[in-house]
């Protein structure tokens, strides 16, 4: 027999079939049975008839639990009312694997759903969530690869700090210390002399002592750099990418995003729109006319600030030039605007969450240095990054993606943990 998936079933839509996967729901009685039977994809009911699949393997389905796995064969057909819209009436079962009580119910709290992850992985929802960020990440492959760049990956022990020493890792290293990565940039900055334009998908590193619902302590940033890019260059292309990915995840994932409670026509509408630029003076403005919030220019922008900003806009929005007091060391001053930075966030409607980050490089050897020393760190750690400057530069710019931070976004997710198979936080490490 040829065993085939849930959906190539549906597509069949008659006749015989043979499926495999897991109880999903049972229900019945002493004569009938009601099964569905989910796989990677999607759901399906099976009717189980004692008259038909005889004593003994009825004797089996009547002692089936919920997540135990079994093959059927049946005939397949059109039912409106069963869930998934199909169902088989079957012919032969068979056990795969008995289960013993599973301990994933409904309402259930979120901190016992995470003690026991390596088992709730398994819930619907769970795994439409999973589903949408593999289509997002492998449509942003294929993104990179139409705009002809070169994959570049770097080590994930490094010997120094970029985004503060207050949220690093530090990790022993034989009979030294390192770090783990906070960022792949200072790398790709290396990389771009050779290959021009690069990115860059792997775990990223951060010890910050957040308990929120959108901070991980390890997650995966979706990072590019390229020679020649100015802000507006960057910036500009990091829509372009945003808006190709989610599209591209939207066309492959719809069932998912309406298992979700999204709409994936709105997405793929926002895609087609305009996304605003704007500087962080003018969003100063924005906030303090519109909600009365008047925010001192030098600070870094708070959720609290980021949700008012959004909450103006339909689309993403990309906020540029924040200061320079409150931003990394190799994010340069404008020249025109000596306190402000050549930067940008761009940030999420709704949830008003920054999901990319990003810059023009620094040139300015020695304004990075003092920049440095303020923060009290060892400028000697840095001079294979700043031979990057010494040794035919030339203009360049990059930026991360915080890849759970936008599946959060267009899936609705209420948490970023959601986000991330087996989420790591301040108070969490396993399984």
């Amino acid at each position: 027999m040829k065993f085939i998936s849930i959906k190539e079933a549906k597509k069949q839509g008659s006749g015989e079939v043979s499926l495999r996967g897991w109880v999903h729901q049972e229900r019945g009685s002493k004569k009938l049975k009601f099964v569905v039977l989910r796989d990677s994809q999607d759901i399906i009911q099976l009717v189980i008839e004692k008259a038909i699949v005889g004593e003994e393997s009825f004797d089996v389905a009547d002692k089936l639990r919920i997540e135990a796995s079994i093959e059927v064969q049946g005939i397949i057909k059109a039912d409106d009312r069963a869930p998934g819209g199909f169902e088989i009436a079957v012919k032969s079962l068979t056990l795969v694997g008995a289960c013993d009580q599973f301990p994933i119910e409904k309402g259930q709290s979120p901190e016992f759903l995470l003690e026991k992850r390596h088992l709730s992985i398994r819930m619907r929802n769970q795994s439409a969530i999973f589903r949408i960020r593999s289509a997002y990440i492998q449509a942003r492959e294929e993104f990179f690869r139409k705009e002809d760049f070169f994959r570049f990956d770097t080590p994930i022990l490094q010997p120094t700090q970029s985004e503060g020493g207050s949220t690093i890792f530090e990790v022993k290293y034989y009979d030294q210390k390192t770090f783990l990565a906070q960022t792949w940039q200072f790398y790709g900055e290396a990389g771009i002399f050779a290959l021009e334009k690069i990115y860059n998908f792997g775990p990223t590193f951060r010890a910050e002592k957040s308990k929120t619902s959108r901070h991980l302590s390890e997650f995966w940033m979706a990072e590019m750099e390229a020679a020649w890019f100015k802000l507006k260059d960057v910036s500009e292309f990091a829509k372009k990418e945003l808006k190709f990915c989610i599209k591209q995840t939207v066309e492959r994932c719809r069932e998912d995003f309406k298992l979700l409670g999204q709409d994936p026509d709105a997405l793929i509408a926002m895609t087609e729109k305009e996304w605003p630029t704007i500087k962080y003076r003018d969003a100063l403005a924005l906030i303090k006319e519109k909600d009365g919030m008047d925010v001192r220019f030098g600070k870094d922008l708070r959720t609290e600030e980021e949700k008012a900003i959004t909450s103006h806009y339909d689309t993403p929005v990309v906020v540029t030039h924040y200061p320079v007091e409150a931003m990394g060391f190799y994010k340069p001053r404008d020249p025109d605007f000596p306190d402000e930075a050549l930067c940008f966030d761009m940030l999420a409607p709704k949830i008003g969450l920054e999901i990319v980050g990003g810059s023009e490089r620094s040139l300015d050897v020695k304004d990075m240095e003092e920049r440095l020393a303020a923060d009290g760190e060892d400028i000697t750690q840095y001079s294979w990054y700043m031979d990057l400057r010494r040794m035919g530069s030339v203009p360049h710019s990059g930026y991360g993606v915080g890849t759970e931070r936008v599946i959060q976004w267009i899936t609705g997710a209420e948490n970023i943990k959601d986000c991330i198979a087996f989420p790591r936080t301040m108070l969490r490490f396993k399984p």
